[in-house]
């Protein structure tokens, strides 16, 4: 998932998002800081939400059936691995990645998973801390090796 696809799938459910938390036009202007004369364009389908305000609307909407469905249950993970262009930074505690998640590999510790919905790449470890996120399948086989190989 590109940073480009993101905003795409939030401008085209924003009206939805705003329906679901029942918020009229201006109170969810004012929530994710645009005019509503800019969210009336985003929800008429003539114009897309930038990428300040697509990160705004996920974080705090991420609990919306509509967020969850577009990104699974960390959404935010979703925007930070597109934002970091792949690269994970920090160690995180996961899930474990019960319901949104696909394993594809396990070795010495390490989980190797795949969003079902955004189809990004993470690797936890065996406390299912997340220790690595990237877009990228190749680069994430190659940390999972170098991790599962790593002498303890």
């Amino acid at each position: 998932m590109t940073r480009e696809e993101i905003i795409l799938r939030v401008s085209e459910k924003i009206r939805m998002i705003r329906a679901e938390v029942g918020y009229t036009q201006d109170k969810m202007a004012d929530i994710i800081g645009v005019s509503k004369k800019t969210l009336v364009q985003i929800e008429k389908g003539r114009a897309y939400a930038n990428w300040s305000t697509v990160v705004a609307i996920c974080a705090l909407f991420r609990e919306t059936e509509t967020i969850q469905f577009l990104f699974g249950n960390e959404p935010l993970e979703v925007l930070e691995t597109v934002a970091h262009e792949g690269s994970d930074y920090r160690k995180e505690k996961t899930l474990g990645g019960k319901v949104w998640w696909r394993e594809i590999e396990r070795e010495n510790g390490f989980i190797l998973q795949q969003n079902i919905l955004s189809q990004h790449f993470r690797i936890l470890d065996e406390d299912a801390y997340r220790i690595f996120s990237s877009l990228d399948e190749e680069e994430s086989k190659e940390r999972f090796q170098e991790l599962v190989k790593a002498p303890l």
